[in-house]
């Protein structure tokens, strides 16, 4: 049987085995200018901007735009695995459950809870786990605590009861990707891991906080940062 051709990624250049994946391309690009010496476009096609560079380590890392939610995020990462990359780290933001967590705070994925139909459709129950490598060197790499993490697909949810349902079950923060991911390096045996900025606090009667611009690109780029060093060790530790 021929392996599928991936139909929404266009490689204009080299693919590294290790890719980190913020969601948005401004993000992509400003991280990638960050991280990577001499940077490429990977891939446009979409909107969605990849680049490849070296990183500080002197090895290839590719920096790829997932686009917002499970569904885009699976096809992106799919087409990267059909392409070569092995280990992926997820750079993104979050909204805060945990009323302890501050708009600013990096935190690092412990397990994500499947509330979103991308995971679920690739069979994800209940909590799916990171690569336990990767995520003990986020931490190692100034990725802060780590916490479980509930995916899920509305960004603007009006449900009043979800957050606290999401509490009880054992979630500080909310995001959209991260168990999308999860399950499929499940899936293919490889490695993935999720480090996330706290942008937004989620209070009573859809009361929210939000980060503001400037410090959501500072904020960004650092996620860019503590990915990187902890994709650098990993690789070390394994030469």
């Amino acid at each position: 049987m021929t392996e599928p051709t991936p139909i929404h990624l266009k490689p204009q250049t080299e693919l590294a085995e290790r890719v980190l994946l913020p969601g948005d391309p401004q993000r992509a690009l400003a991280v990638a200018q960050e991280v990577l010496d001499s940077p490429r476009m990977f891939n446009h096609h979409r909107g969605l901007w990849g680049y490849t560079g070296r990183a500080g380590d002197g090895e290839l890392l590719t920096v790829q735009a997932t686009g917002m939610g499970g569904p885009s995020a699976a096809i992106v990462v799919q087409e990267l695995i059909m392409l070569g990359s092995r280990s992926f780290i997820r750079i993104g933001t979050c909204g805060a459950l945990d009323p302890a967590l501050e708009i600013g705070q990096v935190v690092s994925a412990e397990r994500a809870l499947s509330d979103d139909g991308a995971s679920a459709a690739l069979g994800a129950d209940g909590w799916v786990a990171p690569d336990a490598a990767l995520t003990k060197a986020l931490g190692d790499a100034g990725g802060g605590p780590t916490v479980g993490v509930v995916s899920t697909d509305l960004f603007y949810d009006r449900r009043p009861d979800v957050p606290a349902g999401w509490r009880e079950r054992g979630a500080a923060v909310v995001e959209m990707e991260a168990a999308a991911l999860f399950r499929l390096a499940q899936l293919h045996e490889l490695a993935a891991a999720c480090v996330l900025g706290v942008t937004d606090v989620l209070g009573a009667d859809d009361d929210r906080r939000r980060i503001d611009q400037e410090a959501l690109l500072e904020l960004g780029i650092e996620l860019g940062r503590i990915a990187a060093a902890a994709l650098a060790s990993v690789a070390a530790a394994t030469r």
